[in-house]
């Protein structure tokens, strides 16, 4: 290939979830603003929910992947967002099918590489195709170095282990304060069991990806995963670049009037912004908890949450009297939110978020203080990270054994921690997260991550 190769032409082909897919079109769209070109491969109808917001049409091109037929599969199911959880493996089969249609397509395309996250056979395509592979993490490598870098992957397969085993992250793991509490390994240790399309373990898969890929990328910075980074680099012996956090751009479309009047009656910084993502559902007992715990704080707030699966509606699972006793000063919303413009209301004084890794992001950003309170396992390393390595918010306490019961007490003391002025660990926190927003908001910190990336790239094909 070329060394003087000025613009790079790169095939994306993330999992069929919108928390994979979005980061994947923002990477697009910071690359296309650098000259490269882009050719994003995507199911039909969800091709129509995201192609507004391509920034770039001029240079980023989806190209519609029709699914095969799967048993199970619902006619029109495309990503998870349109299946229940237990039809998700079927997602990843109807992709997996997609094997012969994707050989074709990079064969006419000809692209320089091909980014991937979950679709474990791209990689042996590819070099096929004298293509190069890039396995990129939407989430930060902290938890890819848990156990699937090679030392922790081959000590742990083919042996029975326990929720003992995942307590403690692997030997060599650069920072201990990231971990597991027992009843988050209990639930990492079923998820290690499960298995995504046909019969192949989500663990396996994720491994031959990273194992087989030319180059890993991730959606962080050095600032946040630094150790981390430099040691999944050294465990799988291939180039690790990072694409920075991917900050989400100012948004075009105004806050919904309704949500400008509720928070306009509410002083700065003063309430507390509840967000769990489009796919984090809370059971009917949990949301109650955090509601209560948000009642408890007596401070005003907006809740979007996902409506337990045991209710109907939002209404059906609120506490008993909650919507009499807190009145005009809480909302519980059930539908899908302005997350990004809410965030950036100047009412916005906490943001108490499941912890995936996207909001985060977009937290970081903003001018709102953090309460971390994780349901998935993903989640819970990324409370870990923000709560106890960087210190940039307060995790929620959780029962060692049974996690979520008993939260209100815990939630309230966490917003009361970050929220109260003369509260000396808030102001600790409030001071680190200060910091590294200043970082984060530097004039050249996202173009430099974005040009060493293309830079590196570039490097590789010589």
């Amino acid at each position: 290939m070329e060394k003087s190769v000025s613009s790079l032409h790169i095939a994306m082909y993330p999992w069929f979830a919108f928390g994979h897919i979005n980061p994947y079109i923002q990477l697009s769209n910071k690359l296309a603003q650098k000259g490269h070109i882009i050719s994003f491969m995507i199911p039909p109808k969800t091709k129509s929910k995201v192609e507004h917001l391509n920034r770039y049409p001029d240079l980023i091109t989806f190209y519609p992947i029709t699914f095969p037929h799967v048993d199970g599969l619902p006619s029109g199911a495309e990503s998870t967002n349109d299946v229940s959880s237990s039809s998700i493996s079927l997602i990843m089969t109807a992709m997996d099918r997609t094997e012969n249609d994707i050989e074709l397509l990079l064969r006419q395309l000809k692209p320089h590489f091909i980014f991937l996250d979950f679709a474990y056979w791209i990689p042996k395509m590819a070099h096929r195709l004298g293509i190069k592979s890039m396995f990129y993490s939407v989430v930060t490598p902290a938890i890819i170095v848990y156990d699937l870098c090679p030392t922790a992957y081959h000590n742990l397969n083919g042996r029975q282990f326990t929720e003992t085993d995942f307590m403690k992250p692997p030997p060599g793991y650069p920072d201990l304060s990231i971990y597991f509490h027992f009843h988050e390994a209990r639930e990492y240790l079923c998820m290690r069991s499960f298995k995504l399309g046909g019969d192949m373990l989500f663990i396996d898969r994720l491994f031959i990806s990273l194992s087989n890929c030319d180059v890993i990328g991730a959606r962080t910075c050095r600032e946040i995963d630094g150790p981390v980074a430099d040691y999944l680099e050294k465990e799988f012996g291939k180039p690790l670049l990072l694409s920075g956090p991917l900050i989400p751009d100012p948004p075009s479309d105004p806050l919904d009037q309704k949500w400008v009047n509720f928070l306009g009656q509410f002083k700065h910084g003063s309430v507390i912004y509840c967000g769990f993502g489009s796919e984090v559902i809370l059971t009917k007992d949990q949301l109650q908890e955090l509601l209560l715990g948000l009642e408890l704080s007596g401070l005003p707030f907006l809740a979007a949450l996902r409506t337990p699966l045991e209710v109907d509606s939002i209404e059906e699972a609120l506490p008993e009297g909650f919507k009499e006793r807190i009145g005009g000063k809480g909302v519980v919303y059930g539908g899908w939110i302005q997350q990004t413009q809410i965030l950036r209301h100047p009412s916005i004084g906490c943001f108490v978020t499941h912890c995936g890794w996207a909001s985060l992001m977009e937290a970081l950003v903003n001018k709102c203080e953090l309460v971390l309170l994780s349901k998935r396992i993903d989640h819970f390393l990324c409370a870990r990270l923000m709560g106890n390595t960087m210190k940039v918010g307060v995790e929620v306490e959780k029962g060692e054994e049974e996690g979520w019961l008993y939260a209100r007490e815990n939630v309230c003391k966490a917003i009361k921690i970050v929220m109260e002025e003369d509260n000396e660990v808030g102001k600790k926190v409030r001071a680190n997260l200060a910091k590294l927003r200043q970082q984060i908001h530097r004039e050249d910190f996202e173009s430099s991550y974005i040009d060493d990336f293309s830079h590196n790239l570039k490097t590789l094909l010589a």
